[in-house]
């Protein structure tokens, strides 16, 4: 990988609100996984578990569970025929330690860089990707059978993409996200 194909690996990649119903092939989905759990964890934890719900049905009834009455949300959801609900798994003893130390929750540090790598992934693979975070996680636990002492991290919708262009990315130019050597304070932030 040279000439910049990681950087437009990550221009493509966003978050997809609009998916077709095809279903994904094996061997892509595989692919995703591999690459997410080949992604480094504090102290080598790999405090994760990759619950693949591709079940119409109970795809359906999660998808239900990503959205409020009061709040319409991730109603994109239920288009996408396969859903991956990520686990947060117990550190070891030495990340967990680390976590207690440093006052940092290392496992959720984890699963993110866990969760970029299987949406990159999926990118490689001409699939979308949408990572949700607005869940009922006491109800997704229930219909999964995760244990009530566990936690969801996070869910991933993955599907082919209703749109084929990555919409124009809106972030800060680099100079106002980069310091060198000392933290500056960025003009009109507040201190």
């Amino acid at each position: 990988m040279g000439d910049g194909a990681f950087l437009a690996l990550a221009r493509n990649r966003h978050s997809v609100r609009g998916y077709f119903p095809d279903p994904v092939p094996e061997e892509k989905l595989e692919r995703c996984l591999e690459a997410a759990r080949l992604a480094p964890s504090a102290c080598n934890s790999q405090p994760w578990t990759f619950i693949v719900v591709d079940d119409p049905e109970l795809k359906g009834l999660l998808a239900d569970l990503t959205s409020e009455r009061l709040l319409p949300l991730n109603h994109f959801v239920k288009q996408a025929p396969v859903l991956i609900v990520i686990v947060v798994e117990p550190a070891n003893l030495t990340s967990r330690l680390g976590s207690w130390i440093k006052n940092r929750d290392f496992p959720l540090i984890d699963i993110g860089i866990a969760a970029e790598h299987f949406c990159l992934q999926a990118v490689e693979e001409g699939l979308g990707t949408c990572m949700i975070g607005w869940f009922r996680e006491a109800e997704v636990k229930e219909l999964l059978g995760v244990p009530a002492a566990k936690r969801i991290g996070l869910l991933i919708a993955l599907g082919y993409p209703q749109f084929d262009a990555a919409p124009t990315k809106h972030r800060k130019p680099l100079e106002e996200t980069v310091c060198h050597n000392r933290y500056r304070l960025q003009p009109g932030k507040d201190v």
